[in-house]
């Protein structure tokens, strides 16, 4: 047993216990059950639940809630729209969010599965320092799906990808001229 000041009182039977309880006008509290002998301590039952609600509540305001973001690609993206989508990728990682990339095939676009695993590969290396690939199920029905989990110290280097990006449009342009 421990008393109300936190000093351990040592081994009492039940009805000590609560008579000492009531002398002090507090209550006897069986803190751990499955010890032997049970640990029982005098306090104050109303203001020990409060204190376990409160921090209940800064526990759970500590937690990070997780979101799953989709970001749907083709085949036949365009620039612009690779980057729109890149720079949406990036927003969303920052923020610690999980990426979800799919790459939808359409009609006979099923058979160029290498240019869409190209494109896929290009954005996951866009993203390489923001996230690593959690998961890659491959090509399933019509589309190639990826999980992008964000890296806990990547979220301080988004410049440096955003630069990176823009430098491999440019050579992509000049290539395409």
């Amino acid at each position: 047993m421990i008393g109300a000041d936190g000093q351990q009182i040592g081994i009492v039977p039940p009805e000590e216990g609560l008579t000492r309880a009531r002398e002090a006008g507090l209550d006897l509290v069986e803190i751990a059950p499955t010890a032997r002998p049970p640990v029982c301590r005098i306090l104050d039952f109303g203001k020990y639940l409060y204190t376990l609600e409160k921090e209940d509540k800064i526990a759970r305001k500590k937690q990070k809630v997780v979101h799953l973001k989709e970001i749907k690609l083709t085949s036949k993206i365009k620039e612009h729209d690779y980057r729109t989508k890149l720079r949406n990728a990036i927003k969303f990682l920052e923020r610690g969010d999980m990426v979800k990339l799919t790459m939808m095939f359409r009609g006979r676009e099923l058979s160029h599965i290498n240019l869409g695993e190209r494109i896929l590969n290009r954005f996951v290396e866009d993203v390489s320092d923001l996230a690593d690939v959690e998961k890659n199920t491959g090509l399933e029905g019509r589309a190639i799906v990826l999980h992008l989990q964000p890296k806990p110290a990547g979220r301080k280097k988004q410049k440096s990808v955003t630069k990176s990006a823009e430098t491999q449009d440019e050579q992509s342009r000049t290539e395409q001229i």
